[in-house]
Formats: structure tokens, sequence, C-alpha cells
């Protein structure tokens, strides 16, 4: 976490000083960083993967809902880093349209989950 902290705060100030001076490298140089930090990131998912198959193992869980949730965690981390790049570079409006197709996606892709637990619900009610 440190060296993630490092690399961030280091390109920010790498960013404020370009700024002055070239301010197309300054953004650059931040969506360079963001690159960088999410590809940290992504080296992660391999531990979370394995995670999720130790709860696999434990519980009788449909495969095909971990599949939706490890979905839906994709399209979360993509849209917010996305968004966060457009506002970055002051298209705040894109931005804003990004995040509401993530969050519609997010909601479509948990319609089959959220139909299991009301039926889930309606059996245990015993109707």
């Amino acid at each position: 976490m440190i060296k993630i902290a490092c690399i961030g705060l280091m390109a920010v100030f790498l960013a404020l000083k370009l700024k002055s001076v070239q301010p197309e490298y300054a953004l650059l140089t931040g969506i360079a960083a963001c690159i960088v930090l999410f590809g940290f990131s992504v080296s992660k998912l391999e531990v979370i993967f394995s995670g999720i198959d130790k709860i696999r193992e434990y519980l009788s869980v449909n495969s095909a809902y971990i599949g939706i949730i490890l979905k839906v965690i994709g399209i979360a981390y993509v849209s917010e880093f996305s968004a966060n790049l457009c506002k970055d570079a002051g298209y705040g409006g894109i931005a804003s349209q990004i995040e509401m197709f993530g969050k519609l996606s997010i909601l479509v892709m948990s319609l089959p989950i959220l139909t299991t637990l009301l039926s889930t619900i309606q059996e245990f009610m015993g109707e």
C-alpha cells in the first residue's frame, strides 16, 4: 500500500509541476498513473479468485451466481475507473453517463440473483 501511495503522490506532484508548463502532459501523467495503479489492483485478482473458490467449496451456491457477482464487481471497477479518468480530463458529463450506464448494467446483471432471493423468501413464507 505504501508503494501505491508513493506512486500516486509522485504522479500528482509531477502533474502539478507540469500543469503550469505543459497542461497536456499533466493530463497524460495523471492518466498514466491511473493505468499503472489500476494494473496493481488487477494483480490482486488472483487472491480474490482463490478466496471465492474457497467460499464456493464451503457453501452450496450455484456457480452461476458467483460468476454474476464477479461480473458485477468488474463492471463497478471499470465504470468507476473510466469515469474518474473522464472527470480528471474535465469531461464530467461523459463521466456521469459512464457511471449511469455502469449502475444500470449492475442492475441488469443482478436481476437473476434478486429474483432467486425473492422466490426463496416466498418459499419461507409458505406461499
